[in-house]
């Protein structure tokens, strides 16, 4: 995203028609409004493309699968999201050719650009942590080399962690490790950001 909204209140079935008709743009449905998506950089694209490779290699035959972001997620009966990367482990949620939404998202990755950046991390972050499904929310940054994984526990989202260059990402709730260097290569993003002048 982040497109402006439509002012007119939407039906849900109107969204899903929009979307069947839609073949050039994809649309967010967000409490009665829609949202058109914006598209993204190459290194955002690649960084997608290889997380959704890297994690069905590990899963093999499943039962868990991840989609890119041409399935739509249903958080809610009033919220329908895009991720770039939805993983869901449930049988309801297996590859069929008529089906368009994910029913049950265990892990929601985004990548980051800098016109989305804000949202990911705050609002759209409060949908994903209010679909009781959801276990893992996974930030990946392409400025430079860096994912944030924050994690459901009995307690609440309590749990967060961060992995940079030679680390590996660990996704517990799907019991998969990928290495951070596998996620960015063949992209040009650096390893760090270069300290401003006098800063370490």
């Amino acid at each position: 995203m982040v497109a402006q909204p439509s002012r007119q209140y939407v039906t849900v079935e109107e969204w899903r028609k929009l979307e069947s008709r839609s073949h050039d743009i994809k649309h967010e449905y967000i409490d009665g409004q829609i949202y058109a998506m914006a598209g993204g950089s190459r290194a955002h694209s690649f960084v997608a493309v290889n997380m959704v490779t890297l994690l069905n290699a590990k899963f093999g035959a499943g039962p868990c699968i991840a989609y890119n972001s041409d399935a739509a997620v249903r958080l809610s009966p009033a919220r329908y999201t895009y991720p770039d990367v939805t993983i869901t482990c449930d049988e309801c949620d297996q590859a069929t050719p008529d089906e368009r939404e994910i029913q049950a998202p265990r892990v929601i990755v985004e990548v980051l650009s800098g016109s989305t950046e804000a949202y990911d991390r705050g609002e759209k972050f409060s949908f994903y942590r209010a679909c009781p499904t959801i276990q893992e929310y996974v930030i990946v940054t392409t400025r430079y080399q860096l994912v944030e994984v924050y994690r459901r526990t009995p307690d609440g989202w309590k749990e967060f962690q961060v992995y940079g260059p030679g680390d590996e990402i660990e996704l517990k709730s799907v019991n998969v490790r990928i290495p951070l260097a596998m996620l960015y290569r063949r992209t040009t993003v650096p390893q760090t950001l270069d300290a401003p002048d006098g800063e370490v």
